[in-house]
């Protein structure tokens, strides 16, 4: 939530504010901010518990079920900037969960793999993960999700 602070959402969101404070899109986004926070905190505080972090935890996961991932693949396919995947990586290696390689082919281009360990780590966390966020999206029924699923692609697609 960079672009937008939670106080300016409240502050135009409130009806004392300006002329736009009712603006119905300021709901919407309050609402986002609120959903996106509560997430991350449920999701955050369980990875935590298997002493990662979340961004270590999204490269296990993303690389669980490969060969591994260039950096560049790596980057695109998980949620953590380039400039900080470098720093991720070192630390994972660290805790000798994953193992980085020059190609010989190109020497450009860096391979990250999952080690023995790492694949433990990702076969333990990874399902007890998804059975604990899936305690939170049970309470929606399946057309629920389906909406969801649909509006957030739509919002997603307007920006």
């Amino acid at each position: 939530m960079s672009a937008v602070s939670r106080a300016s959402i409240d502050r135009f969101s409130s009806r004392e504010a300006t002329p736009t404070a009712n603006e119905p899109f300021l709901l919407v986004v309050r609402e986002l901010a609120r959903a996106y926070q509560a997430f991350s905190a449920y999701s955050e505080a369980h990875v935590r518990q298997f002493d990662l972090t979340p961004a270590q935890f999204d490269v296990i996961a993303t690389l669980g079920n490969t060969n591994g991932l260039c950096m560049g693949e790596l980057g695109e396919k998980t949620l953590i900037t380039k400039g900080t995947l470098t720093g991720v990586i070192d630390r994972l290696i660290q805790k000798q969960l994953v193992c980085r390689e020059t190609l010989p082919e190109n020497r450009r281009s860096v391979l990250v793999q999952l080690t023995p360990e790492g694949q433990e780590v990702f076969d333990r966390v990874f399902p007890a993960h998804i059975a604990h966020l899936k305690e939170r999206f049970d309470k929606l029924d399946a057309s629920e999700l389906e909406l969801l699923t649909v509006l957030l692609g739509r919002l997603r697609q307007a920006f």
